[in-house]
């Protein structure tokens, strides 16, 4: 059985390899997303202040941002609570 991943899901994976400054090719590798959608996920992140772009050496990088990190860290807490009901994210 093929278990996909929720747009929170993602959301949270992209926010999680990016605690550090990471380029967009290490960044589609370590989120596991094709480039296409993660240009249209960097796009959302960045417009809701959950991820910052920086252009560092000639390459855009990412790295998230507090309100980023505040999300990230509430959305491990309510999955860890769901979790806890046999509940899945």
């Amino acid at each position: 059985m093929i278990h996909y991943r929720s747009q929170q899901q993602i959301v949270a994976e992209v926010l999680e390899v990016s605690t550090s400054n990471i380029a967009v090719t290490d960044l589609c590798r370590k989120a596991n997303l094709p480039y296409g959608r993660l240009v249209s996920f960097t796009k959302n992140l960045m417009s809701s202040g959950l991820l910052n772009k920086i252009e560092y050496d000639g390459k855009n990088t990412f790295v998230i941002t507090e309100k980023g990190r505040l999300y990230l860290k509430e959305y491990k807490h309510f999955s860890d609570i769901a979790e806890s009901f046999g509940l899945e994210m």
